[in-house]
């Protein structure tokens, strides 16, 4: 049992639940219990396993009182599952319905869909489209190769924007100003082979607005080398898709010639999608 001191924060903290939050959602101000909630469901989102309410009030400092009607809330609205047994949650079937409704609703991503699957027949590689997410890049759609033993949907993943050839051909449509306002201080490696320094990041995108399309070799994933070109029907563009491939099957010259083959279905697809409307 907390002590005196401590369940008065709780019960100040819960009367203060409907007051605003300068800088929040919705206006001057947000409701500080609805941006407690939106953050509770993106740490579920982060985590592959069951958390506590105890792992929850240690990593996000929400009162405990405040927390558990959150989490009663999320689970009787089907957006949390509880594992009875050990009192701990994860992410229930809710999210993917929304998540779903999102790509239904999307016009975009059957057009690109239907790239991606023309790609994937000519290159034989696997082929992803994805959109850029502040700093991250998010897949919408991913088209396996036939010959591949992964079969592994990415849709829904978010990588760093800095450590993909989708997140490079996005970032390369900025400036450096807005590439460094919207990256952190200090850019996470996923591999060995990640870029981390900022300059040479800058150079890669300058690289990548010469030749039009990003490439990166085993930054995101070891074993695996991409390339990736933005669809130009936004500015600054939104989307890009891409083609993955194992390096020790895809030479230089293979995606160079891949890379090419991308700049020129996306542009025509950005053509397409203008001509359709869609912005």
């Amino acid at each position: 049992m907390g002590s005196p001191g401590a369940r008065t924060a709780d019960q100040r903290e819960t009367r203060a639940e409907g007051a605003t939050v300068p800088g929040a959602g919705g206006g001057p101000g947000g409701v500080k219990s609805a941006r407690r909630t939106v953050e509770l469901i993106e740490a579920f989102a982060r985590t592959h396993g069951w958390l506590s309410p105890s792992d929850l009030h240690v990593h996000m400092g929400f009162p405990r009182s405040s927390l558990h009607a959150l989490l009663h809330t999320l689970l009787e609205a089907g957006w949390l599952e509880l594992d009875a047994a050990s009192g701990r949650y994860r992410l229930g079937v809710r999210a993917l319905i929304c998540g779903t409704a999102y790509l239904d609703r999307d016009p975009v991503v059957p057009y690109a869909t239907e790239e991606l699957e023309k790609i994937r027949g000519e290159t034989g590689w696997t082929t992803h489209f994805a959109r850029r997410n502040g700093g991250e890049v998010v897949y919408l759609e991913t088209r396996e190769a036939k010959r591949s033993t992964h079969l592994i949907s990415r849709v829904g993943r978010t990588l760093p924007a800095h450590a993909t050839a989708l997140g490079k051909a996005l970032l390369a449509e900025l400036t450096q100003e807005e590439i460094a306002q919207l990256l952190p201080p200090e850019l996470p490696a996923l591999t060995e082979h990640t870029i981390t320094d900022p300059e040479e990041l800058y150079a890669a995108c300058a690289l990548t607005r010469e030749r039009g399309y990003a490439s990166e070799v085993e930054e995101g994933t070891e074993g695996v080398r991409c390339v990736a070109a933005v669809i130009p029907y936004r500015i600054p563009a939104t989307d890009a898709i891409s083609c993955s491939m194992p390096t020790g099957q895809a030479t230089d010259t293979d995606a160079a010639e891949v890379g090419a083959l991308l700049a020129e279905t996306a542009d025509a697809l950005g053509r397409k999608l203008r001509r359709a409307g869609i912005r």
